[in-house]
């Protein structure tokens, strides 16, 4: 079995562009290429011993497993931010306390949509950097935030303003100066995760699944001047363990938000 969880390969129509774009795609994230050559994706895995593929169509890059297909796509961010448009309030960004310019530090960027909504609010003076860890998510995540087709100009300018920087965020963490951002969010995978979508479950069989920890938000909280936020399920036993007594959602939301003040915020 070789040492790879994953290769790059094309759809069924393997023509040189599309080979061309693969080899590219392989030799940027260091996994191997393998021809198609008119095989099914459970046969290309099985010949190199790998858990799925990228696969590069005339369409989209999207990473195929057992688990099912996941590719980029704004999703909810879209909805959410012609909400905001409409003068609705959204959950996260009143945790964030969030204000035109600020900077904003998403620790687990994930799907990407919390980092757009953000760089909606944060704006062109702002900035919002996502960290991801797992190769795949960050490269296709990257990407479609680059080059996603959306109509919406609004939606548009927040994708292509977030920096995706692949990297663990306690690594990341510990290597910024005090006060490095506004917020420092983090949406790690829940410890006992509802029904998910197809695309969700692959997903999260890419993701790192290592919970927060106390020494993680300290780090966060010399970085945040004014808030650390901390995304999960309602009544999650995670609030109390990393000592988050501030809780803030809608009252009948499923997801709600623990705050921490940051290092330049005396109170509220």
């Amino acid at each position: 079995m070789m040492p790879f969880k994953f290769a790059v390969t094309t759809s069924q129509s393997q023509t040189p562009d599309l080979v061309y774009h693969a080899v590219q795609i392989s030799r940027e994230l260091k996994v191997p290429y393998i021809g198609r050559d008119g095989r099914s994706l459970e046969a290309v895995s099985k010949t190199l011993g790998v858990e799925g593929m990228l696969v590069v169509s005339s369409e989209k890059v999207a990473y195929v497993s057992r688990e099912g297909e996941f590719f980029f796509h704004p999703g909810l961010a879209g909805l959410r931010i012609k909400e905001l448009i409409n003068g609705k309030t959204d959950q996260m960004i009143d945790a964030m306390s969030l204000s035109p310019g600020d900077t904003v530090l998403d620790c687990t960027l994930g799907l990407g949509t919390d980092a757009v909504v953000a760089s909606f609010i944060a704006g062109k003076n702002g900035r919002v950097v996502g960290l991801e860890s797992s190769p795949v998510i960050a490269f296709l995540v990257k990407r479609g935030l680059a080059f996603y087709p959306e109509a919406n100009r609004d939606i548009v300018a927040a994708m292509r303003r977030v920096e995706v920087i692949r990297a663990d965020h306690r690594e990341y963490l510990r290597a910024l100066p005090p006060g490095s951002f506004d917020v420092v969010y983090f949406d790690p995978m829940f410890r006992f995760p509802g029904k998910q979508s197809p695309a969700i479950n692959a997903m999260r069989n890419l993701a790192n699944h290592a919970p927060l920890d106390r020494e993680t938000i300290t780090h966060a909280l010399r970085i945040a001047v004014k808030r650390v936020v901390v995304k999960e399920r309602r009544g999650s036993a995670e609030f109390e363990r990393l000592g988050f007594e501030k809780i803030c959602g809608g009252r009948y939301a499923p997801v709600v938000y623990g705050i921490m003040d940051g290092q330049g915020v005396s109170g509220g």
